[in-house]
């Protein structure tokens, strides 16, 4: 299946330094959603900065489909949103959801 992603590759600058990988939605990628909520896992591949990246809107059924989210390098997704980026240094176990119409996070405990 092929996608249409909001930012092209010529889009894409280097805003951050090689953090790793991380799991998006297509809700950020395809539709343009700025992120609601992300969690930081520990990972066991080298490759992978254990972040996980979700528009917030996403039904369980949409996480579930695996064709609906894929793995892309963390500088790719802040480039949709650049607000993640004060955030990426957080340790595993940090679980963020955005605060309403701003470009700041806030720790939360579910």
């Amino acid at each position: 299946m092929k996608k249409n992603f909001k930012l092209k590759a010529d889009q894409i600058q280097r805003l951050i330094p090689n953090l790793g990988a991380c799991i998006a939605t297509d809700k950020i990628t395809v539709d343009g959603l700025k992120v609601g909520y992300m969690y930081h896992e520990e990972s066991d591949r080298k490759s992978d900065s254990g972040w996980r990246i979700f528009s917030g809107t996403e039904t369980q059924d949409y996480v579930d489909n695996s064709d609906n989210s894929a793995v892309y390098d963390l500088n790719t997704i802040a480039n949709y949103d650049n607000a993640i980026i004060p955030y990426l240094e957080l340790p595993i176990g940090t679980k963020l959801e955005r605060i309403p119409k701003t470009d700041r996070f806030e720790a939360i405990d579910e």
